[in-house]
């Protein structure tokens, strides 16, 4: 499927003299600084992380089953090639030096010798004996005698041993062609998330979608901002994990996904973006990481899907395109609108700074102000006079610096009368 998304060009720079090079442009400083850039989980939900100096190497193997399935494609099909092989050759010499030992191989052409298999002359029909064996195809071209309870014996350690052999490799093998992470490639996320208001409040948002018409079940999604921080003692915390509020104590973090949705954080006291102007976020260098998981509905398996956004891939002041329209007894979904987003009018100042100035043009101090002179014995006439001041501070809000003047006055007043 086609998505609308711009492949960056790629930007050569020209080479400067040293002196120039001193002093370049911040456009350049910029660009270079986020190439630096480094996720620590990839869009396609790969996590870039490495895991180097494990010296407890042992650990893997006591979790064999896990390992295998793990492994990639390459090396799990040449795991699985292999412990047949030789488990076909380990038990093809056990037969053919049983057929050794007891002088079968040197009376090959007596009628007379009862062997321990029939027709068995060499290695190469030992190894095909024990081929034959372990896969019970039988062919009864070579047949064990009742005259040899060695071969009994082994017979019956093969029998067991090729059927756990089977049962490991079968299910290493079903299970890693049932991985849940496959599914996980038909959920898609937005290649950027934006900022915007919504309700009168500052929001973070992203868009998830699935493609499939079969659904996740119990649908869950959170994110995470990944940024080093400096605590107050000096200790520094590389990649620290902030957890960003996506509706869990309302319940909207809980999805039913059958269109695409908007998730969407509102920056409050609570949010690590509260003090994040737009110009601050051009600076910052952090990482949005979502995961959202839920179970198959096919198989009932756990599947997670994952991604990230970095700070240039955070829009201030943008809009998701609508993707949903009611069509003749359905609703259809346009995803080559999916990634698409547009401008709106949104303050550049950070949810705090905006929170302030929303509390100061709402003039806390004037609407209980006559009330609460009433209470101390004030004549009528100043209250009158109160009133009219009160309306005049109405009708000047647009005004800032005679607002102040006048709350001023006004708190002088009320401390006065407190007097």
């Amino acid at each position: 499927m086609e998505q609308d998304v711009e492949s960056p060009a790629i930007i050569r720079q020209p080479k400067l003299p040293k002196y120039a090079r001193d002093d370049s442009p911040k456009q350049l400083i910029d660009l270079d600084r986020a190439k630096r850039i480094q996720r620590y989980v990839q869009k396609d939900g790969k996590c870039n992380v490495h895991h180097g100096n494990v010296r407890e190497t042992y650990r893997y193997l006591t979790d064999i089953f896990t390992t295998l399935v793990d492994l990639k494609w390459r090396f799990n099909l040449f795991i699985f090639v292999l412990v047949y092989t030789v488990t076909w050759l380990f038990f093809g010499f056990m037969w053919w030096l049983i057929a050794y030992l007891r002088g079968d191989l040197d009376h090959i052409a007596d009628n007379q010798w009862t062997p321990c298999v029939n027709n068995l002359n060499g290695f190469v029909s030992a190894f095909l004996f024990s081929i034959e064996t372990e896969t019970t195809i039988g062919y009864g071209y070579r047949v064990i005698t009742d005259k040899c309870p060695e071969g009994i014996l082994l017979l019956l350690i093969q029998s067991v041993l090729g059927s756990i052999v089977n049962a490991f490799m079968v299910g290493c093998m079903f299970v890693k062609i049932s991985q849940p992470k496959k599914r996980a490639e038909t959920i898609v996320f937005s290649t950027n998330a934006v900022i915007s208001m919504r309700d009168g409040r500052l929001c973070l948002m992203f868009r998830v979608g699935d493609l499939r018409n079969s659904h996740i079940v119990e649908a869950s999604i959170r994110a995470k901002l990944i940024k080093s921080t400096q605590t107050k003692e000096g200790e520094f915390i590389p990649l620290n994990q902030t957890d960003i509020n996506v509706g869990y104590n309302t319940g909207d973090d809980r999805l039913f996904l059958v269109s695409p949705l908007i998730i969407c954080h509102e920056i409050n006291h609570n949010s690590p973006f509260w003090e994040i102007s737009q110009a601050h976020l051009a600076k910052e260098e952090l990482e949005i990481v979502v995961i959202l998981e839920g179970m198959v509905e096919a198989t009932g398996m756990t599947c997670q899907a994952r991604s990230s956004y970095v700070s240039r891939e955070i829009k201030w002041g943008h809009r998701f395109t609508p993707v949903l329209t009611l069509e003749d007894g359905f609703y259809e979904v346009d995803y080559n609108s999916f990634h698409d987003i547009y401008e709106t009018n949104t303050p550049s100042c950070s949810a705090k700074e905006l929170a302030n100035i929303t509390s100061r043009a709402r003039l806390p101090l004037t609407w209980s102000l006559a009330s609460k002179l009433s209470q101390q014995g004030l004549p009528g006439t100043q209250l009158e006079g109160l009133d009219n001041e009160k309306t005049e501070l109405d009708t000047q809000q647009d005004r800032p610096g005679e607002q102040t003047e006048r709350n001023g006055d006004i708190a002088n007043m009320e401390s006065e009368s407190k007097v």
